[in-house]
């Protein structure tokens, strides 16, 4: 067991090197990016620490250091296929690469802390931070193909397996935190913080994560009756009618009640909804 902890620490160390490779490299394509120059930064602590011979008593902070690198690194990658508007020749490669990366820092520290919970480890932020990440991009690059409507008639299961996957994500994102229940000695005077903490609902992003899963699970049901294998894995799918439904009902009731003159649009919502019910 030992040497297989050591074994896992070393090939933490071993990437953290690589990453600071990678680093350097896209760098070079644009020195002033305040993503890579803080990524850059935290590499250049985590090498000292290596180097000075680190322990493992700071494996939860050099965990989550390693973490915030790879989500800047990935940020300025992923930035840069929506400005390219995810070319079809070499889009499905980086994406599948970039959601790898963002699934490493989950993986290794279950490896490397196997007795603790990896929300315990990398803290809830992160966590939220990775799953929403791996959501968002996959939200995009659904978004981009919803409007390459030759493209989706000749991958209509690609298109449909790319929603899946990031509504699940996404899903992740919002489960991170329990809702907070107001009957477990939870005293909030102000009437609109407990029904949003009730809800699961913590920040702007929670917000608009339901509203990518409302317009992810719209385009599932709009394509996945013509899809050659939903009778084959139908089992395997996810109910993206009766999630839509739930989450921007939820959207809906928040951004109108509470939220109401705050700048929350519910037209969207509202307009999937209605096809969705």
């Amino acid at each position: 067991m030992a040497d297989e902890y050591r074994r896992q620490g070393f090939e933490l160390e071993r990437r953290i090197f690589e990453l600071d490779i990678k680093c350097s490299s896209l760098r070079a394509e644009k020195q002033d990016d305040d993503y890579l120059q803080n990524a850059s930064a935290i590499l250049d602590k985590l090498k000292s620490y290596y180097r000075h011979g680190g322990e493992s008593g700071n494996l939860s902070k050099v965990l989550q250091d390693y973490t915030q690198v790879i989500l800047d690194i990935t940020f300025y990658e992923e930035n840069k296929l929506v400005d390219q508007e995810f070319p079809e020749d070499c889009s499905p490669f980086k994406i599948q690469q970039l959601l790898q990366d963002l699934t490493e820092p989950e993986v290794l520290a279950g490896r490397l802390a196997p007795a603790q919970e990896v929300q315990s480890v990398l803290g809830l932020e992160l966590l939220e931070c990775l799953y929403w990440r791996r959501g968002a991009v996959l939200y995009m690059y659904c978004h981009t193909l919803h409007q390459r409507k030759q493209w989706i008639k000749k991958n209509k299961d690609t298109f449909l397996k790319c929603i899946q996957e990031g509504v699940r994500y996404l899903m992740r994102m919002l489960q991170v935190r329990n809702s907070v229940k107001l009957n477990d000695g939870v005293v909030l005077h102000d009437p609109a913080t407990a029904s949003f903490l009730s809800e699961g609902i913590f920040s702007d992003t929670h917000l608009l994560t339901m509203m990518y899963i409302g317009e992810m699970c719209f385009w599932a049901v709009k394509y996945e009756d013509c899809s050659a294998d939903t009778m084959d894995r139908k089992e395997d799918r996810l109910q993206f009618r009766d999630i839509g439904t739930q989450i921007l009902n939820k959207y809906v009731l928040a951004c109108e009640g509470p939220l109401q003159g705050q700048g929350w649009n519910t037209e969207n919502a509202k307009e999937i909804l209605s096809i969705l019910q």
